[in-house]
């Protein structure tokens, strides 16, 4: 009898335990990302599945990743982090890493293994590029243009200096309203070599060349700060040709049918990825740390790629890409002749005050 009141009460204290387990999991979760088709992808190859076997979560989601590292540092000054997991690319993630906004985590205990048994760390690779970033995708920031805005017996624009070619390719263009990636197209258009840019950049010379440069645009650029605007200027052809990202020309050309194409020449590769804030309660973080491992294995990373054209960041995932959309990605060899590669080192030390400067100039 004694031998079965102590299972009895073993029992209870076993299930008290996993209640209370399950109790310092956060019902809620705010994520940070993008909105658009990128928030979408998001959205189907993540939190629905995750929502469908946690039902007792809400998600809910704030699309001011563009604004992430001032809200970030301004919630850290107030004592108040509202946010629960945020979406940034490479070079915002290594600044909050760096300014301890960011928590640091070790890849081999917050992510999961590859489907090929490889350790998250060699799965992902190189592509680990801050202490604090959990990498999701690949993609890039190139052009599309209006193909019925081609003006007659003139080619369609293919290289990256056709976009300061005002003469040949007459029109409005629209520029992302900041200096990266612009900074370095216009050097290149200005004749510094691509292994160049960012030694010159790095110089009070360099960024007026930039500038200068950009100067003879300025009169035809509409300025965009969501990645969704470019796509709607090009479907409303307010715009001969655009920046933006890769995913969002995929889904304006694919998915709507619109008249445009995409000019890959000196596409900027990058990278976009979660950070955890740093100092979240242990509630929050327990819940985090469960989607992130979730989030983040071989077959969402690859599943992600059935909603947007971008590249899974960890190598077992690639493998599992559908075919169909291989073709659209910017690794494809066919798209990725002549790549630009981001320096998001350059970015996370020069961007307050290569940004300071770029806005000086835009208000003039």
């Amino acid at each position: 009898m004694n031998l079965m009141k102590t299972l009895l009460a073993s029992s209870a204290l076993t299930a008290a335990a996993s209640v209370a387990v399950a109790q310092e999991m956060s019902s809620e979760m705010t994520i940070v990302s993008w909105g658009g088709a990128y928030q979408n992808s998001q959205l189907k190859a993540y939190a629905e599945p995750y929502a469908e076997m946690h039902p007792e979560v809400t998600i809910v989601w704030d699309e001011s990743s563009n604004e992430a590292v001032a809200k970030l540092r301004a919630m850290n000054e107030a004592g108040n982090i509202t946010w629960d997991l945020v979406d940034v690319v490479a070079a915002d993630a290594i600044r909050l890493c760096d300014e301890g906004l960011a928590m640091e985590y070790d890849p081999d205990e917050l992510l999961a293994e590859g489907d090929d048994g490889s350790s998250a760390t060699d799965d992902f690779g190189d592509l680990i590029v801050s202490d604090c970033y959990i990498p999701q995708i690949v993609y890039s920031t190139t052009f599309g243009y209006r193909t019925d805005m081609v003006p007659e017996g003139v080619d369609a624009p293919d290289e990256i200096c056709d976009v300061f070619d005002l003469e040949t390719y007459p029109g409005k263009r629209s520029l992302e309203k900041r200096p990266i990636n612009n900074m370095e197209w216009a050097l290149l258009c200005d004749g510094v070599a691509k292994d160049e840019v960012y030694d010159v950049l790095a110089t009070a010379e360099g960024q007026e060349q930039a500038l200068a440069k950009l100067d003879t645009i300025k009169d035809s650029v509409i300025w965009w700060s969501a990645g969704a605007d470019t796509p709607q200027l090009l479907a409303d052809g307010e715009i001969f040709m655009g920046s933006t990202y890769n995913g969002r020309l995929y889904s304006v050309i694919e998915e709507q049918n619109q008249p445009v194409a995409m000019m890959w020449d000196a596409q900027v590769f990058d990278l976009d990825g979660w950070i955890i804030p740093a100092g979240l309660p242990d509630d929050k973080l327990a819940r985090v740390k469960d989607f992130v491992k979730f989030a983040t294995d071989t077959k969402r990373l690859a599943d992600q790629a059935n909603y947007i054209s971008y590249g899974p960041a960890r190598a077992s995932s690639a493998p599992l890409v559908p075919e169909n959309m291989k073709q659209h990605m910017p690794t494809d060899p066919a798209n990725a002749e002549n790549t630009f590669l981001y320096n998001y080192t350059f970015w996370a030390d020069y961007r307050d005050d290569i940004d300071a400067r770029f806005q000086a100039w835009l208000a003039q």
